[in-house]
Order: C-alpha cells, then sequence, then structure tokens
C-alpha cells in the first residue's frame, strides 16, 4: 500500500500521472480527508468485515472510495499502530464484483 501511495503522489508531483490515476488520486485524497475527520462519516459507509477480520486477526474495515456507487473500489484499514491511527491497508474492486470466493480474493498488506 504504502508503495502504491509513494508512486501515485510522485507520478502527480512530476506531471507524469494518467488521466484514470489522477481520478482515483483525487478520490483518494478526498476520501483520506472524510477519514481523517470522522472515520464515521456517513458517506464513506465504513464497516467490518468479519471474514477479513478473521483471516487476519485483527478488525479490518472497509469503506467506499465514492459514494453511493455500490460497483466502486474499496479501501481497507484497520485501526493502529498507535492509539487514533488508522492505517490503509489496501485498496480493491468491490469484492462481490469478482467471480466466486468474494472477500477470499481481497489481498491486503500486513496488518
Amino acid at each position: 500500500m504504502e508503495d502504491f501511495w509513494n508512486n501515485i503522489t510522485k507520478k502527480y508531483k512530476t506531471n507524469s500521472i494518467k488521466k484514470d490515476e489522477l481520478i482515483l488520486f483525487k478520490k483518494l485524497i478526498k476520501t483520506f480527508i472524510f477519514l481523517q475527520n470522522n472515520p464515521k462519516y456517513p458517506g464513506l459507509k465504513s464497516h467490518e468485515i468479519i471474514p477479513l477480520s478473521k483471516r487476519y486477526g485483527i478488525k479490518v474495515f472497509q469503506f467506499y472510495i465514492e459514494n453511493n456507487k455500490p460497483a466502486a473500489g474499496r479501501i481497507y484499514w484497520v485501526y493502529g499502530p498507535d492509539n487514533k491511527d488508522i492505517t490503509i491497508i489496501g485498496i480493491e474492486p468491490h469484492p462481490e464484483d469478482k467471480k466466486n470466493s468474494g472477500y477470499d480474493k481481497v489481498k491486503l498488506s500486513d496488518c
């Protein structure tokens, strides 16, 4: 996740970012502002994903990159490592959009 963020940020700063990456980057910035101010902001529809929490042994949450678009990408996050910290551990398409297995195919950074 850190590599992805550093890469897209570098492309943005050097004006070498592609149109679809720029759209995603702007959506991420907006979403992160909402998350920073209030992780329970209604538009994020933030909620725990039980199958991922069980797999990783820590509460894993997801929120929408876009509001009112069920097929939009999802951002996965956990609390920590310090009190009041939030760590982004993945950006994935909505798992129900993938064939079979749903959350079994979601790959996240180390929690």
